[in-house]
């Protein structure tokens, strides 16, 4: 056991040396619950403020695995008391009293409008830290009846930061002593974020890209380490990921709703993830996730009085690191304030 420990420990060591060859993004299991954290174009696209709150905690029972935390909010401009529902939208109460089938037969897509969002992220594997935060902005327009095509940008600063002193860099790469007395390497960079969305109440498919500036890493503090040695070297690389989902509405009370997202990280082969959302009566939901190659999650949540929604979910992987570890758990908190429609 405590050898698998070493084992996992220096390659998560490795990842952080050699980390523009690596997945640079935090995972979320539940992203269907906030399609935001990947995608910008989401900004403003429902008719309520929609607030989210995260944490992921990786891998339990492994030192130094990842944990992220994260806290979204998005919210339309202008008139909001429009009737706008999407796959993923929780109901208000008038919409509950139509019943699924009836609200989709209804439904129509809802006036050219815009959207904000703002959102900030925290994840820490081992002693690699990152902290960000953005700002959204995306615009809504009708292209169908039912349809709605959305454009979304993001920019915002994130700080890379390396805790040195719990790094061993082997005594051929010894690092200069100002540079340890500081106790940390710390990166501030650009990023941007931009994604497209296509949506009406039962149907979404979502194109995004994530640090699409390819920013150079050398973190040294601002000093200068032993010319064989580059503390932490490499660059931030884009990020793309291309999700899909259509609602089944099995009857009034239970709806499902498949989905896939495919993630695209250069040089990595292209990875994706299969889920499955079975819901009733907008309230209550289970769901299953199935990780190519590395996992699978369950998932569960409740929907309270149209303002207050829970999720949970748990991962199992099938790698090596079942070995050492205990799962993963996510937790997401979501809030949602309406403002009364003119009509009320």
């Amino acid at each position: 056991m405590i050898l698998g420990k070493k084992f996992v420990i220096n390659g998560l060591c490795m990842l952080i040396a050699g980390c523009a060859y690596a997945q640079q993004q935090p995972y979320y299991t539940q992203y269907i619950l906030n399609n935001f954290i990947l995608n910008p174009a989401l900004a403003g696209i429902e008719n309520y403020w929609d607030c989210k709150a995260s944490y992921r905690n990786q891998w339990v029972g492994l030192d130094g695995a990842p944990t992220t935390l994260y806290f979204t909010v998005h919210v339309p401009l202008g008139k909001s008391d429009y009737d706008k529902r999407t796959p993923t939208t929780v109901p208000d109460l008038e919409a509950k009293s139509l019943g699924a089938k009836q609200f989709s037969m209804e439904y129509t897509a809802p006036p050219a409008h815009h959207g904000v969002g703002f959102s900030i992220i925290n994840d820490k594997t081992g002693p690699l830290s990152r902290i960000a935060a953005y700002a959204s902005y995306a615009y809504h327009v009708p292209v169908g009846p039912k349809t709605t095509l959305s454009f979304g940008l993001s920019g915002g600063v994130q700080e890379v930061t390396v805790d040195v002193a719990s790094v061993n860099f082997g005594q051929t790469n010894p690092v200069d002593p100002a540079v340890l007395q500081s106790g940390y390497l710390n990166k501030l960079e650009p990023d941007l974020n931009a994604g497209l969305w296509l949506s009406n109440t039962n149907f979404f498919l979502g194109l995004s890209a994530q640090q699409i500036i390819p920013v150079p890493i050398n973190a040294n503090n601002g000093t200068t380490a032993s010319d064989s040695v580059t503390l932490l070297k490499g660059k931030l690389i884009p990020h793309t990921f291309l999700t899909a989902g259509y609602k089944i509405i099995a009857s009034d009370d239970i709806t499902v709703l498949p989905s896939v997202m495919f993630r695209y990280v250069q040089p990595l082969p292209v990875d994706f993830d299969i889920n499955a959302k079975v819901q009733y009566q907008d309230v209550f939901w289970v769901g299953l996730s199935y990780r190519y190659k590395t996992g699978f999650a369950a998932m569960m949540g409740v929907n309270i009085s149209s303002t207050f929604n829970l999720g949970y979910s748990y991962d199992y992987t099938t790698t090596l690191l079942n070995t050492v570890s205990h799962g993963t758990h996510e937790i997401v908190l979501g809030f949602l304030w309406r403002k009364k429609s003119s009509s009320n």
